[in-house]
């Protein structure tokens, strides 16, 4: 199949040609909007969901973790990074302001010169959220990025600009996972932002992942339709419940990340009795409210939150669910699951509802995200209590997120939920991977 390359200017010749192309940018033509389809792998020993790209000449795949916070898409480039197209941003050039550059510097600890150490370079803060760990000289550099949409296709930038870091930011990475794959919301350099820069994209993707560590995934990047199979092509991104992007300026490294408001909590129909004030952000220390995570594996609850859906959760079991003591070593809630029936979205248990900005717009997560099976015939609650007294009072991980879509509107600050894709039945390993547009 004919490999399509859509030519992606690095963000200073951007800037140059701005202004000679404004006619093209301004005029009233409609341009063409394309879709890509990234996918995305669960890791069956760490639960880390990775995508795979290609990148740099010639083209070599690498594998990256998907990060809804994070600042760019970075690389270790300490483990043998070669490329004849490598370049790294010059201090003081349109490249380093346009990156949102804080320093620059020379090579200080490398017996030579190399990529992720150049003189003359410019720096951004690398982060690795696996071991809350920032680097504050994360080269910023540019090399030809490729997203392979299917077999045989392939969506390639000539210049997409990345940064490099050192090895000791990569602990903790899956097997064979060398760098992040950064979608935060504000950088210039996360991955939606960067690739808007084509006019046939835009600031807008879809996140649905797979519960199975054997089908894959995918990231939508684009405007839609977001198809899936049930067995009819379906466009999943319709009907979905929106709700506002909260920004969390707590601190410039965390202003990336993905905050919304949650006001209750319901289970089985029953609202949760919780201390209000922890859902709302504390104004003077940007802690407390909900932040959405892709790479943590379950949803963590501040305790006083985790303690009163455990006994509401507990209360609206079905009577014959014969609790398991004590618990397993993550989970504070178990039990057996030989009378419980299986439904089409999972495990006959109570529902748990997320009410978000009105009553009227909640998010609904039934069996197949709310309970784990742990092992033959026991089942646990898949929340997590933790003290959580400086950071979100909710944070909604990867478990909770599986087989529903969530479209990320960056131009319009909002985050659209679809609920389980089970309902539908079809799932997001069943996405239309054929369609580039």
């Amino acid at each position: 199949m004919e490999t399509f390359k859509f030519l992606l200017f690095s963000s200073y010749t951007f800037f140059l040609l701005l202004f000679p192309l404004l006619n093209i940018f301004l005029c009233s033509c409609e341009v063409p909007q394309t879709t890509l389809y990234l996918p995305i792998t669960k890791d069956s020993s760490t639960l880390q969901y990775i995508a795979e790209v290609s990148q740099r000449t010639p083209l070599v795949p690498i594998k990256l973790l998907v990060h809804l916070g994070g600042r760019s898409l970075w690389v270790d480039c300490d483990k043998g990074y070669k490329s004849s197209t490598y370049k790294p941003a010059v201090c003081n050039t349109t490249l380093c302001s346009f990156a949102k550059s804080h320093a620059c510097g020379d090579c200080l600890f490398k017996s030579q010169l190399q990529p992720g150490c150049n003189n003359n370079t410019c720096y951004i803060w690398g982060e690795n959220p696996l071991i809350n760990t920032y680097m504050d000289s994360a080269e910023i550099a540019e090399d030809v990025l490729a997203i392979g949409s299917t077999p045989g296709v392939r969506i390639t930038w000539q210049r997409f600009i990345f940064t490099c870091v050192e090895s000791y930011l990569s602990r903790r990475l899956a097997n064979g996972v060398t760098g992040i794959a950064g979608f935060g919301h504000e950088s210039p350099l996360s991955i939606p932002n960067q690739l808007a820069l084509d006019p046939t994209l835009n600031k807008k993707f879809g996140m649905c992942l797979s519960s199975s560590t054997r089908s894959r995934g995918v990231i939508f990047i684009g405007s839609g339709p977001y198809y899936v199979y049930n067995p009819k092509k379906v466009d999943v991104s319709k009907d979905l419940v929106y709700t506002k992007l909260i920004t969390n300026n707590r601190g410039f490294l965390l202003s990336e990340e993905y905050y919304i408001q949650v006001s209750s909590i319901r289970i089985a129909g029953q609202h949760v009795p919780l201390n209000r004030t922890l859902l709302s952000i504390n104004k003077n220390n940007g802690v407390g409210g909900t932040k959405i995570s892709s790479t943590i594996p379950f949803t963590i609850l501040h305790t006083s939150i985790y303690d009163a859906v455990k006994i509401a959760f507990i209360k609206a079991l079905p009577k014959n669910a014969t609790l398991v003591e004590p618990p397993m070593k993550r989970f504070g809630v178990c039990f057996s699951s030989k009378n419980i029936r299986r439904t089409k979205v999972g495990q006959d248990v109570p529902m748990i509802d997320f009410i978000l900005h009105k009553q009227s717009a909640f998010w609904r997560i039934y069996g197949i995200n709310s309970v784990v099976q742990v092992k033959k015939d026991v089942m646990c609650l898949a929340f997590v209590g933790r003290d959580q007294t400086w950071e979100p009072s909710i944070v909604i991980g990867g478990y909770q997120l599986e087989e529903n879509l969530l479209v990320f509107d960056l131009p319009r600050k909002k985050i659209g939920f679809s609920s389980s894709l089970k309902l539908q039945q079809t799932s997001c390993s069943k996405y239309d991977n054929t369609i580039q547009g």
